[in-house]
């Protein structure tokens, strides 16, 4: 078994996904087919990793109304369930993939969030943190905020992590992104949009990305990961400035990709691999998310290729050229 890793998930949702051939807002849309599950951007990284043959331990929010869909899915799976439960149902997000590959996001706000249930998961991860025993080597810090959980909460999150000694990834955006980066986060991974949102900016074009992206590692985050659909992933940390351009692919759903992403990046970094070879197969397995609705898998039958497909190059000298973080 590969090194333990502890996700937070603190705004899980219930995902229907819904195929269409084009949606039509105000007209009746037929669709082709539908799919329920357990998601998230923290239970889909969770997904990947435990598909890599990490031991993950899943901790969060649940509403207790509806947790049998996460229930079971993390026994299938094979992750430790440390949700904590709270009065209420867990948030329903619609994905309505159509053909040509747009997707529109209808999300719910979540469960509430008071004092008392946050006070219990800090003392939930200080417990996790500080373990004798079964210590996660990394923890991840996915998805959005859920009503009663601000900004600087996640930022407590964020620091407590790194005051005990160990690398916190964050995947998150708009103000959380912000306090996740004063707070010390080691890695984070927007997407273009989110990244431009960040800079102050409504687009940007592949030198301003990258420009944008090394404003994050002078804002202090170790590693700072783009990524931009088909146009690739941008690496920047302490092995230099990396890019990688996927195999082209025929894009179903966007949903999982980026969730992939972080959970891949993160496994070939705790698995020291090198830095060409942890983007390369991190960027072909979220390549290959979008062929379907889910996250990547890593058994597909011609993931080989994907990884053989995917182009790889250094954009400058940078720091290091190996090593794992630490």
């Amino acid at each position: 078994m590969m090194a333990p890793v502890l996700v937070l998930s603190l705004n899980p949702a219930l995902d229907l996904s819904v195929g269409l051939e084009r949606l039509t807002p105000g007209r009746v849309n037929r669709t082709r087919e539908t799919h329920l599950e357990a998601a998230g951007k923290g239970v889909n990284v969770a997904r990947v990793l435990v598909a890599l043959g990490h031991r993950v331990t899943l901790s969060g929010f649940l509403g207790s109304d509806n947790d049998g869909v996460f229930r079971r899915a993390f026994e299938t799976l094979g992750v430790e369930d440390a949700c904590l439960r709270v009065p209420g149902e867990t948030r329903t997000n619609v994905k309505l993939a159509e053909d040509d590959g747009r997707v529109t996001d209808i999300n719910g706000p979540g469960v509430v969030i008071d004092a008392e249930a946050w006070q219990r998961l800090v003392g939930e991860l200080e417990g996790r943190l500080t373990a004798s025993t079964g210590r996660p080597r990394a923890v991840v810090i996915a998805g959005s905020l859920p009503p009663g959980v601000t900004p600087d909460k996640l930022g407590e999150l964020v620091s407590r992590v790194r005051e005990s000694g160990l690398p916190a990834w964050v995947d998150t955006s708009g103000p959380a992104l912000d306090a996740a980066i004063v707070a010390g986060a080691t890695a984070v991974k927007p997407n273009e949009h989110e990244l431009a949102a960040w800079a102050g900016q409504s687009a940007l074009d592949g030198a301003a990305r990258h420009a944008a992206a090394r404003r994050l590692r002078d804002a202090g985050v170790e590693e700072a990961v783009v990524s931009a659909g088909a146009e690739g992933v941008l690496w920047l940390g302490r092995h230099g400035d990396w890019q990688a351009v996927p195999p082209r692919v025929t894009a179903v759903n966007t949903v999982g990709a980026g969730d992939t992403l972080v959970a891949a990046l993160l496994h070939g970094v705790l698995e020291e691999a090198s830095p060409d070879d942890a983007l390369r197969l991190a960027t072909a397995l979220s390549a290959e998310a979008v062929r379907h609705v889910g996250v990547g898998r890593p058994d597909a039958a011609d993931f080989s290729e994907l990884q053989r497909q995917t182009r790889v190059s250094r954009l400058d000298e940078g720091d290091d050229a190996g090593g794992a973080l630490a």
